[in-house]
């Protein structure tokens, strides 16, 4: 279902005042935003759900938030963020087949971008060490 499908279905939801079908729309529209393409609609979803977080008292709404709260923050690049909240979801259900490979993949892309980061700055000390070598030999 599209976002704009679930945005509907949470507006229909909200005028018949049942507070279980209102939630379960919003759930679905969440998950649609989260993993939409666009960073703006991302964003809404991580916004919606963070919202909701803290009207959640079942354990397994509060898994499923946290869960669909660490994919936003993992697409939207935040990898320290995202490891963070399937830490919490693995606290809930330590098996979660689903949250144990997105952290493996978090993880993976963390490591990733260290080894980046440190190929860098290894890269620009190198290159100001050039220069200045280059520079003392010519002032000698």
């Amino acid at each position: 279902m599209s976002s704009q499908g679930c945005e509907r279905e949470v507006a229909e939801a909200t005028k018949e005042e049942s507070e279980e079908r209102k939630s379960e729309s919003i759930m679905r529209l969440s998950w649609a935003l989260v993993h939409a393409r666009q960073p703006d609609d991302v964003q809404r979803g991580i916004a919606m759900l963070e919202a909701s977080l803290t009207n959640t008292s079942s354990p397994l709404q509060k898994r499923e938030k946290l869960y669909l709260l660490a994919v936003g923050y993992y697409r939207s690049g935040d990898y320290s963020r995202s490891r963070q909240l399937l830490d919490l979801c693995l606290e809930i259900a330590p098996d979660w087949r689903q949250a144990l490979s997105l952290k493996k993949t978090v993880e993976d892309r963390i490591t990733k971008d260290g080894v980046i980061g440190i190929g860098i700055t290894a890269t620009a000390v190198g290159l100001l060490a050039g220069g200045l070598a280059a520079a003392l030999s010519r002032k000698n």
